[in-house]
């Protein structure tokens, strides 16, 4: 018998899918906001959410953007990386090149 997975639409947050196999994320078009979105793994949603209800004191939260945090919340989630593997940094300066 085959394990199936659940993806969340990331525009909607309402409509999941089921597949019988395990990705970090889908792009489909979502049934409920007939819009093209990624739906992402279930698992790392519920990560994602868990750190935006109560962000992690190890890294800095806040300072990223949603992508960012679902790239963390994705690595959490589905390999053996822990908090203590992301250091959040300022981006350097970039000067135009003349």
């Amino acid at each position: 018998m085959s394990r199936t997975r659940t993806y969340r639409c990331l525009g909607c947050l309402d409509h999941t899918l089921t597949r019988e196999f395990d990705t970090s994320h889908l792009s489909v078009t979502c049934p409920e906001c007939e819009s093209f979105e990624r739906f992402v793994n279930e698992a790392v949603f519920q990560t994602f959410r868990g750190f935006e209800k109560s962000p992690p004191d190890e890294l800095e939260w806040g300072r990223l953007d949603r992508t960012e945090k679902l790239v963390v919340a994705e690595r959490l989630a589905r390999t053996a990386k822990t908090l203590a593997d992301f250091d959040v940094v300022d981006e350097p300066d970039v000067q135009p090149v003349e």
